[in-house]
């Protein structure tokens, strides 16, 4: 970083008196901050990295107070990144601006195959952060494994379903799968059928792989109960609004079977809930019927869910949702953009594939293309429609396809419900309620639920719920603090 660019950013901060996503400030004016593995870590697991500007006084309306010794700074810095795995590198400088001292350090984003980045003293599993606007948060066990699976190629739509014995498989389905596979291609044909489920993949040491229990099986929630869907017709914008009589939803349905029934549930579910009208072609003369949303647009948008959801163990117990609200749909799907894919690269380059089974099988049943021309499809139909562009939302371990109906949008309106909402919650997560109508802490909800880590108990069974408003925190301003409990608020 040159005096220059230091002195830019500077007047950024004088400006806007904020932290960002790249950007943090310290003040290091009576010795080296104690704690930076945090940031650290935050910062080595994003693309852009991030810089720490040490001689700032937060706290203070951003007092520019300057650093106690600039060398000595730089040091305790580097031993303190050297307690990193990996370590981190940063780039230190040094700038002396109206008479004060400033020291930066400039932290690289490692590559996504050296993620986590995590301090040493805690461990991989509480000492990986991630940047979440101006702070650091732990990440998830979902999250750190993400990076992992990524890492070692791991294909969770192969593991052994050992339950699942042949007589719950559909054999019809499977014979004509693999007549297929014998006509369209020719090395198969001379091949036994357990040969060819064992090269496709869905066999493994002569049982069936989740693949096949999700294409093949007629009932694969038997052995997976939330790797179904949900879909839902919401009256107003916002979850928990009411219609004129006191109604939640206008519809509400599970979806559950095997991936291709899942989809025509899925597409007859919301082509029951569309509105639909019917306008004169200014070409023809001729009545057309107009949808809400494209069919074309919604059918590539639930096919990618089904295709590409995570179906590892961590995200199984979630299934996809479908929420159509009074001016929009959402899509949301477990699991976020994989490998190295990033938002804006959606449908402009060849993506790494989280399923290549599932994928291959339903390109082979015709059920999709497996040319990634969905994306492609989804914003050429919504333009076609003189709607607004689809908004694609990558949140952590979580992706969102949202479709506009109208030419005039207001994201203002996706808010948190003012009142509290418990219709879709589960069987766990209303026993979870029961118990915390009482305060507990950690260790009393983990051992409640049978879990031998209390952050995870916290990250994927209460989080979700306080997200909801359906459990608050006993010390909301210290969401860490070892002496936190959690309650179920009134009428949860």
């Amino acid at each position: 970083m040159t005096l220059q660019e230091f002195q830019k950013i500077l007047n950024h901060i004088r400006q806007l008196k904020c932290e960002t996503q790249t950007l943090e400030i310290k003040k290091a004016l009576d010795g080296a901050p104690s704690r930076l593995y945090d940031t650290l870590s935050s910062f080595s697991n994003q693309d852009d990295g991030g810089i720490i500007i040490f001689g700032i006084d937060e706290s203070n309306q951003y007092q520019e107070t300057g650093v106690y010794d600039a060398q000595d700074l730089q040091k305790k810095i580097s031993e303190q990144c050297k307690e990193m795995e990996p370590a981190v590198r940063p780039l230190l400088s040094a700038f002396e601006v109206g008479g004060k001292v400033f020291v930066t350090a400039e932290i690289p984003g490692l590559d996504l195959s050296r993620r986590p980045c995590f301090y040493k003293g805690k461990g991989r599993l509480k000492g990986s952060y991630i940047r979440v606007g101006d702070s650091d948060e732990m990440m998830t066990e979902y999250e750190i494994y993400s990076y992992e699976a990524y890492r070692e190629r791991h294909q969770d739509d192969i593991r052994i379903v050992g339950r699942a014995l042949p007589s719950l498989m559909d054999q019809t389905a499977i014979s004509n799968y693999l007549n297929i596979l014998k006509k369209e291609r020719t090395n198969f044909s001379r091949l036994s059928e357990q040969e060819i489920l064992a090269l496709t993949n869905l066999t493994h040491q002569g049982q069936y792989t989740l693949a096949a229990v999700m294409m093949f099986c007629d009932y694969p929630q038997s052995f997976f109960p939330q790797l179904c869907m949900t879909a839902v017709r919401i009256p107003g914008t916002i979850v928990g609004e009411t219609g004129t009589d006191g109604e939640r939803f206008l519809d509400n349905r599970r979806l559950e079977g095997n991936i291709r029934t899942m989809f025509d549930e899925a597409m007859m579910f919301v082509q029951a809930n569309m509105k639909i009208k019917t306008i004169i072609n200014p070409q023809t003369g001729h009545r057309e019927d107009k949808t809400e949303y494209p069919i074309n647009a919604v059918r590539e948008a639930i096919l990618n869910a089904l295709a590409h959801r995570d179906y590892s163990r961590h995200s199984e117990g979630m299934p996809i949702q479908i929420l159509m609200f009074a001016n929009r749909m959402e899509i949301h799907n477990p699991g976020g953009l994989y490998g190295r894919l990033r938002i804006d690269q959606l449908g402009k380059i060849q993506p790494d594939t989280r399923n290549p089974v599932i994928v291959s099988l339903m390109e082979a049943l015709h059920l999709s293309e497996n040319r990634y021309s969905g994306i492609p499809t989804i914003r050429r139909e919504m333009q076609a429609a003189g709607l607004p562009a689809p908004e694609f939302v990558d949140e952590r371990g979580h992706f969102i396809v949202r479709f506009w109906n109208s030419p005039e949008k207001s994201t203002q309106e996706i808010a948190p419900p003012g009142e509290l909402d418990t219709d879709d919650l589960s069987e766990l997560e209303r026993d979870l309620l029961r118990f915390c109508q009482t305060p507990r802490t950690r260790q009393e909800i983990a051992a409640y639920l049978n879990l031998a880590t209390p952050w995870y108990a916290i990250t994927h069974h209460v989080r979700p719920l306080i997200e909801r408003g359906l459990i608050k925190l006993a010390i909301p301003e210290k969401p860490g603090s070892p002496r936190q409990t959690y309650q179920a608020v009134p009428g949860a």
